[in-house]
């Protein structure tokens, strides 16, 4: 400013007249800039739906699917956060998420169910017919879902004998091998819905249900007729 504003007192910093003067005029001009960005800041937030979702769901679900609910809201923007397990919305930013329910998400999260989880094994149609109790084949697994094989096994009453294991690090890398013909994968029928109906793959001993369900989660209670409201509304059409 080429001029002092302030002086030192006892180790403390005082603006001096000038610097009164420069305060009470600058003030105003600041906080009605403050306003002004804070408002803006919040038209763009209204337009903008933050969905946190795991990333296999994202992959081979939801985002094939996005241009529909754009087409439904042209005036809303839908934001992807690559995320799984327990969610700290404060701290993500997002204002839903997508889970399974297998993990306890507290009495805090208000929670809606989208649809039950069900899971079979799935490979390429160049491996069928599949030996008795997968006799000789590679069984794919992933390390986010490691007892995947066994429970279904459990819930099929099926038996494994002579196999071979691969493992993945994520539960898309175990589709992704399972089409490329590496073996065969336990699978998400949510996840592999495309595939099954190109004919990519094959599920030849169907689904079952697991237990679980996925859920749309959120910070609190969805308003209706908001963005979140409308969001939800889309999703459970789209899982009907």
């Amino acid at each position: 400013m080429g001029m002092e504003l302030f002086e030192r007192r006892n180790r403390a910093v005082f603006l001096n007249a000038a610097g009164r003067r420069l305060l009470a005029v600058t003030a105003p001009l600041f906080e009605q800039l403050e306003a002004v960005v804070d408002q803006l800041q919040h038209e763009v937030r209204d337009e903008v739906v933050v969905v946190s979702c795991e990333p296999t769901i994202a992959m081979k679900w939801l985002i094939p699917r996005l241009g529909d609910f754009h087409q439904m809201h042209p005036h809303l923007q839908v934001q992807l956060l690559a995320a799984g397990g327990p969610i700290d919305f404060a701290r993500s930013g997002a204002d839903l998420a997508i889970r399974r329910d297998d993990f306890h998400w507290g009495s805090t999260v208000h929670s809606l169910t989208l649809c039950q989880e069900v899971i079979g094994p799935v490979c390429v149609p160049g491996l069928l017919p599949l030996p008795e109790g997968f006799a000789g084949m590679r069984l794919l697994r992933s390390k986010t879902r490691p007892q995947a094989w066994r429970q279904w096994q459990q819930l099929a009453a099926a038996a494994l004998a002579d196999t071979s294991t691969a493992d993945y690090e994520h539960f898309y890398l175990c589709i992704q091998a399972a089409c490329a013909g590496l073996g065969v994968a336990m699978a998400s029928r949510l996840m592999v819905q495309e595939e099954l109906r190109s004919g990519q793959l094959a599920a030849p001993q169907g689904f079952v249900p697991d237990g679980s369900r996925y859920c749309l989660l959120a910070p609190r209670p969805i308003e209706s007729g908001g963005k979140c409201a409308l969001f939800a509304s889309w999703l459970q059409g789209q899982l009907l």
